[in-house]
């Protein structure tokens, strides 16, 4: 795994493949969400098109949540699952094979890992994009794609040491990014006086806002047992309250008798505009 300095990817163009989405639904298929085909058109310069279709698209708004979710959620309420668990699937409702991900903190690379899984397939398509401000964190990172991904998955992942706050400048001006992960904190077995702030996060949340496509997420797993946690808890959640409703939703798990257990944020990004052509039996999102 090759750790790509921040000037390296500047001079490097990756097509955006966010597609103008139309839904086409047949008449008799007015209320079966089930057998709705979706189409997609990438914006590549030689005009490939794709065509993806499913009974469960992740980049449909209206999607059904799977019975595996619902399974997540109920086995999280009874404390068999961790918040970082239910994290992952979630993202298993947002994310697409070929779709461009954020990790904002690497860690020891499990998050990194799981968006790597989601986004990789034949098409060397997808991308993930990792940094953290600790070295040690990335070679963690890199040392466990050795492990479990391929060297054809591992090509689809760019690292770098850096702040959170500056993800703008290593995610292409025209890359459509589908989800921004974020899990804050220390780095587990290192250095717990290293933490990251709310002044940065909140920076990096704005970031964040900016380059997610329509339907995309930001995901937040979020500590206050430690100095600094409690603030930054406050922070992102004061930043996700005045998100306006009519672009954002936005939702949080808590353990009401656990005050110092992690918290688990969802930001979710709302497709602009829907709306049916009755003559076409067409609806259309931008």
């Amino acid at each position: 795994m090759n750790l790509y300095s921040y000037s390296s990817l500047l001079g490097r163009r990756i097509v955006k493949c966010e597609p103008n989405l139309k839904y086409y639904i047949s008449p008799s298929l007015k209320t079966n969400t089930r057998n709705i085909a979706v189409f997609a058109s990438s914006s590549e310069p030689n005009g490939t098109s794709i065509s993806v279709s499913g009974a469960h698209s992740p980049i449909c708004p209206d999607f059904p949540i799977s019975g595996c979710m619902e399974q997540v959620m109920v086995e999280y309420l009874f404390g068999r699952k961790k918040a970082t668990e239910v994290a992952h699937y979630v993202w298993k409702q947002v994310v697409q094979k070929g779709d461009a991900v954020v990790d904002a903190t690497c860690g020891n690379g499990y998050d990194t890992l799981a968006l790597l899984k989601l986004v990789a397939d034949k098409t060397q398509r997808g991308r993930v994009y990792g940094m953290d401000v600790q070295n040690s964190a990335l070679e963690s990172t890199s040392s466990l794609l050795d492990q479990f991904a391929s060297p054809d998955e591992k090509e689809l992942v760019e690292l770098f040491i850096m702040s959170h706050s500056q993800m703008e400048d290593i995610v292409p001006n025209d890359m459509a990014v589908r989800l921004v992960a974020f899990n804050l904190g220390y780095l587990p077995g290192g250095d717990k006086k290293i933490i990251t702030k709310s002044e940065t996060t909140l920076l990096a949340l704005e970031a964040a806002k900016r380059i997610l496509a329509p339907g995309g997420l930001i995901s937040i797993v979020t500590y206050v047992g430690h100095p600094g946690g409690r603030e930054e808890f406050e922070k992102i959640e004061d930043f996700a309250s005045i998100l306006p409703v009519e672009s954002w939703n936005c939702c949080k798990l808590q353990t009401l008798n656990r005050p110092l257990a992690p918290m688990l944020m969802f930001l979710f990004k709302k497709w602009d505009r829907i709306f049916v052509l009755p003559k076409h039996n067409l609806v259309s999102c931008f």
